[in-house]
């Protein structure tokens, strides 16, 4: 087998490789793309707000805070192994106080 055949068939493994990759991310975008507009028509229609996430801070290797935004509502979680906990909440168009941007991050 000649240096020639050994590159053609190299240089091919790698196109398919490059082709199914490419397929292969394309459906999962389509498949996103589609969950996400199924969420927001279950959740209220097109003009349903979805959850935003902010800002993440952790506290320890599994614990951490997160700041979310939801319907317009600003909240501040407390996020574990175990458990998710409500720290605190801000109503629409309510400015967030200093503290609770997380300026660390």
């Amino acid at each position: 087998m000649g240096i020639g055949a050994v590159l053609s068939s190299i240089i091919a493994i790698v196109i398919a490789l490059a082709l199914v990759l490419g397929m292969a991310w394309g459906v999962i975008w389509l498949l996103k793309k589609v969950q996400d507009r199924q969420l927001a028509a279950g959740a209220g229609g097109e003009d349903a707000q979805p959850i935003r996430f902010l800002r993440s801070m952790p506290l320890g290797q599994r614990e951490r805070v997160v700041l979310i935004e939801a319907r317009g509502e600003t909240m501040l979680v407390g996020v574990t192994a175990g458990s998710i906990t409500l720290l605190a909440r801000w109503p629409g168009g309510t400015p967030l106080p200093a503290e609770a941007t997380l300026r660390s991050l």
